[in-house]
């Protein structure tokens, strides 16, 4: 049997919950169909997701259509759980874009969509709530060509829209409008099919129609739509047609060596990992002894073991997971979401959405529960990696990365409720960096002439690399000068080091480069050059100079005509760059950039200024200096920058 495994996604409370939910139950999955409302669905399973009538973690599920496995990996539709709907791309091999026919295109529907086309993922597009007052067909279909793809088609067409007794109906080519508009899109699409469909002496039949329509979607060309109701049912049954005929399937047959992404870890009702993995080839079975490879912040790969204890394939029981299969692991203790077993070729070098630009400190209303908070915030780091739990060893303060305050309303839930702590939050604040001005050089010799701290020689050479590159780390010195253990320590060491620059942020885009090096052996140890390092290398960073920069946004505003003037007067107060607005007849659309710490502050605004009718979209952009005297995070651990200070307190005195 072939297997598809698709994902399901959405702005919030466009229904895509629920229509997992009719999914399986059409096919015949579950006996019972539950419902966001009453809080019994199959896939949102936590039961803060049922209360609040949100998705938060990605959920997998799978039925049979025909000769298919569908595997449905259902994602959270709230921008704060953007790093869920991240890993889950990773892992499909078509995407079903939910669309309310009511709200219309919303802004986090555009992202999705955005993402998705540029990750090439062939996507359906299912307008729902067909049976709601206030759906709209046409106007609808007018917003997706606009907001979303000038290249989509209808496949289904609706009678009794807006009421219960909306019904949709497949478009056929017995329709001679239909065919003619089918015809002319896959034509604009392929050259091979235009000859033959402008050709009078050729006649096209529908399989030639279909055989192309599969193509064309298949490789992101064009995306069908299909209306319908995941309430009623209306319209599900041929959306389970277009995912089985139109999305490429794989025929799992467990040849080649093993590579497989992990997506999503829980947690057993004993403590030990789960994780959920996609095989893309090779084959999985109990108690293979196998490979991890992750890609840490500096950009290097690290290899790791483990054995595997159960695999579970989901949607059948079969003894090992092959290609195309996503299944459950057990036994993998080291296992981390983004890490790739069996090879690490094709590791992917960076996520797909920014990193979240916000941060604040979590607060426990009982001062005992301290160390058990911090235990608690490090388990739901495993489960998203983008929280990055830091602390202070001095003052004990505990702070989280977040992407917005809904994620902060969870976080807080989660920790009451599954680990018993009450925590309050502060301010939130934003999440800035630091890049380096110019060049720097640095380096500490160790003479056993004189009183010796760390029987260590080190030197750096630092500058600024490319924006997006990431710190880089090289030699300029021979790898056998010292033993591989010495370098690996000061790899590691530098990238931790520039966690935090000379105002506090972390260190992005630097190139270091190890200038040169000396041990003493058998007194020199690997931590000799652990505690060097950040002396050598801060002092370098601070000749070199660092300058703050913050999270910037892209936006897209669409707004009434006539509140232009006080829109534009709010964007320049918050230090936003606007373009030349595009005027409409009774409508604007303004472009620009915008600060990601003032994003939240105008969000909040613009109902007031463009009178309950704006529509606000914005995503992260890239880093921009900050204006003015540049803001500062307080340090954590012993301050490099202070040699006096760092050598007390890294020899305990």
């Amino acid at each position: 049997m072939k297997t598809l495994n698709i994902g399901i996604l959405a702005h919030v409370d466009a229904g895509k919950t629920s229509l997992t939910e009719r999914l399986l139950f059409e096919a015949g999955a579950i006996g019972h169909l539950g419902s966001v409302d009453g809080g019994d669905t199959q896939t949102d399973s936590l039961d803060l997701e049922r209360r609040r009538g949100i998705t938060i973690k990605s959920a997998v599920v799978a039925f049979t259509a025909g000769d298919r496995r569908i595997t449905i990996v259902d994602t959270p539709g709230h921008a704060d759980f953007i790093a869920e709907v991240e890993r889950a791309l990773r892992v499909l091999d078509g995407a079903v874009l939910v669309v309310s026919a009511v709200e219309g295109v919303q802004a986090q529907t555009r992202v999705l969509m955005r993402t998705l086309v540029r990750l090439g993922i062939p996507v359906l597009i299912f307008a729902n709530k067909i049976d709601r007052m206030g759906a709209d067909d046409a106007g609808l279909l007018r917003a997706i060509r606009e907001k979303l793809s000038p290249r989509v088609i209808a496949l289904s067409s609706v009678t009794g829209l807006g009421s219960p007794a909306a019904a949709s109906t497949p478009r056929t080519l017995d329709d001679p409008a239909f065919a003619e508009e089918l015809g002319e899109l896959l034509a604009d699409g392929d050259d091979a099919f235009l000859e033959s469909f402008v050709d009078d002496g050729i006649r096209l039949g529908e399989a030639d129609f279909r055989a192309e329509l599969v193509r064309q979607t298949q490789r992101g060309q064009v995306h069908p739509v299909l209306f319908g109701s995941a309430i009623t049912g209306d319209g599900v049954a041929e959306l389970v047609t277009g995912i089985r005929d139109l999305f490429p399937a794989t025929e799992g047959t467990g040849e080649g060596p093993l590579r497989a992404t992990v997506f999503k870890i829980e947690r057993g009702r004993a403590g030990e990992k789960i994780a959920y993995a996609r095989l893309r080839s090779g084959s999985l079975a109990p108690r293979q002894n196998i490979s991890l490879y992750r890609r840490e912040s500096s950009g290097n790969v690290v290899e790791l073991s483990g054995r595997v204890a159960a695999v579970q394939v989901i949607g059948e029981d079969a003894p090992a997971a092959v290609s195309g299969d996503i299944a459950r692991i057990r036994g993998l203790r080291e296992v981390r979401i983004g890490d790739q077993l069996g090879t690490a070729e094709a590791l992917p070098e960076r996520g797909f959405f920014a990193p979240p630009s916000l941060e604040t400190v979590v607060i426990p209303e009982r001062p005992e529960q301290a160390s058990a908070l911090y235990t608690a915030l490090e388990r739901l780091a495993e489960a998203d990696p983008f929280i990055g739990t830091r602390r202070h060893p001095d003052t004990g303060e505990i702070s989280v990365r977040l992407y917005g305050e809904v994620q902060k309303e969870i976080v807080k839930s989660t920790l009451a409720e599954e680990f018993d702590i009450a925590v309050s939050f502060a301010e939130t604040r934003t999440l800035f960096v630091e890049r380096l001005v110019g060049h720097g050089d640095a380096v500490q010799e160790m003479d056993p002439g004189e009183r010796v701290y760390f029987w260590a020689t080190v030197g750096i050479h630092v500058e600024p690399a490319p924006p997006g590159t990431g710190t880089t780390f090289g030699l300029s010195v021979e790898l056998g000068s010292l033993p591989l253990a010495f370098h690996k320590a000061i790899e590691e060491t530098v990238v931790q080091t520039l966690q935090q620059g000379l105002h506090g942020w972390e260190v992005i885009d630097c190139a270091v480069t190890l200038t040169r090096t000396a041990y003493f052996s058998p007194v020199s140890a690997a931590g000799d050059f652990r505690k060097m390092t950040p002396l050598v290398l801060m002092e370098a960073v601070k000749q070199a100079g660092t300058r703050v920069f913050e999270p910037v946004n892209r936006f897209e505003l669409e707004i009434p005509a006539h509140c232009l003037s006080a829109v534009l007067l709010k964007l320049a107060e918050l230090r936003a760059i606007p373009g030349e607005p595009d005027a409409g007849p009774a409508s604007c659309t303004v472009r620009g950039s915008i600060p990601a710490s003032a994003v939240a502050e105008f969000e909040r605004a613009l109902p007031g200024l463009a009178q309950g009718e704006g529509v606000f979209l914005s995503e992260f952009e890239a880093y921009r200096p900050y204006p003015g005297s540049p803001p500062s995070r307080r340090r954590i651990g012993a301050n490099p920058l202070n040699r006096k200070e760092y050598l007390l307190r890294t020899l305990r005195r």
